[in-house]
């Protein structure tokens, strides 16, 4: 055989080794990226759910999310959000129009109604194609939130579930991980959660330094929005957060869910050491507590002393008269925010152990360093002795 006929057939034989050489580097390639476009993020009730490495679909279970997304997301924190409810322009209506001020594309953004997760209808969620819905954990479920969230996995739609409501010390840090894992802000979250940490260590620190009795504490939620007294929190949101403020929460003793009710009778036979009430209105609202954003200091006393007034079993208590009455924007519950709120809870209650701590300096130092709004308004305060 000539050497040209052995190089000829070693040339035919070429191809016979490199084909399945090329099926095999072609598979690797397309596991590569099928790895890089996806991703699996564990939620806060520990499952594993596979959802897209850069979502470009997102819908949000709450729009009061957007108090930890804006946290997260520089820069236009909207713009992979198609849709979520309107409950914060139904509850924080000053906190949505900062944000539609600054962002006018947030009004275009399609609702999902204007309450909660249990109210959304979940053919407009399917109609969106979306990358992964975030829904929140919450205190109870009913069949509706079950049922979305049936409809939602039988249609291979990512359901990441996170809770900045309910457990709050248990599951804030966690959940502001996983919403920065979903949006690929995983440094910003640390950045946060590093913040949250010192502060609220040193309000442990103080506490365990002290060996005293805890000052009890009435915590009455949405004063004004019932006539009756009291709604008020106990074993999860910001009831939870009294407890790390060393209050001893006099509801505690005969209630033992996240919320709870107590009667005039019980209020006014436990005679707390301090009064705690919160609220979200605006400055038009009537029959409200005014608290929170562009609220002005006056309009929130004058306020509370209508709305007290009201109330027979609080008209009895002694810290009303005495200086021992404070107030608290009411959406600290669905927000990381609720660092600072557990600071003035706790420097009310012990104004000598927290001498030097300034929860206003706290939420305002939140807005500059992680948010895009301008801080403005009456988040929390004291009111003075009648």
């Amino acid at each position: 055989m000539s050497s040209d006929s052995v190089v000829k057939a070693g040339a035919r034989r070429t191809p016979s080794l490199w084909g399945p050489m090329l099926i095999v580097l072609a598979c690797f390639l397309l596991v590569l990226s099928s790895a890089a476009l996806a991703k699996t993020v564990t939620d806060i009730d520990g499952n594993q759910v596979d959802i897209p490495d850069h979502p470009q679909r997102i819908v949000l279970g709450e729009s009061r999310m957007l108090y930890t997304l804006a946290l997260l997301e520089p820069g236009n924190p909207f713009q992979h959000i198609v849709a979520w409810p309107q409950d914060l322009k139904k509850y924080d209506s000053q906190t949505w129009n900062s944000f539609a001020h600054q962002f006018p594309q947030m009004l275009k953004i399609p609702s999902l109604g204007s309450g909660g997760p249990n109210a959304i209808n979940p053919e407009q969620i399917l109609a969106l194609k979306p990358d992964v819905v975030i829904l929140p954990s919450l205190a109870r479920y009913d069949d509706a939130d079950l049922r979305l969230v049936s409809m939602l996995k039988a249609a291979h739609i990512p359901v990441v579930k996170i809770d900045l409501r309910v457990h709050l010390l248990k599951n804030t840090r966690r959940s502001v991980e996983i919403f920065g894992e979903v949006l690929n802000q995983q440094a910003r979250a640390q950045a946060f959660n590093r913040f949250y940490d010192a502060h609220m260590q040193v309000i442990r620190d103080r506490l365990a330094s002290y060996h005293g009795a805890k000052p009890s504490v009435l915590l009455q939620l949405h004063l004004g929005r019932r006539n009756e007294c009291c709604v008020t929190a106990i074993n999860g949101s910001l009831g939870e957060l009294l407890n790390a403020a060393g209050g001893d929460n006099i509801a505690a003793k005969t209630q033992h869910g996240v919320f709870g009710r107590l009667s005039e009778e019980m209020v006014i036979a436990a005679q707390p050491d301090y009064y705690f009430a919160t609220g979200f209105g605006d400055n038009d609202a009537q029959g409200l507590l005014k608290l929170g954003p562009e609220v002005a200091l006056p309009a929130v006393q004058s306020s509370f002393a209508q709305l007290t007034a009201q109330q027979n079993g609080l008209r009895e208590l002694a810290a009303l008269r005495n200086g021992h009455s404070a107030v608290i924007w009411m959406n600290f519950y669905l927000s990381p925010w609720h660092i600072a709120a557990t600071e003035f809870m706790a420097k009310t209650l012990y104004p000598q152990l927290f001498a030097d701590v300034e929860p206003e300096q706290t939420l305002k130092q939140i807005f500059h360093d992680f948010l895009p709004i301008p801080y403005s308004g009456t988040y929390f305060t004291q009111i003075p002795a009648r």
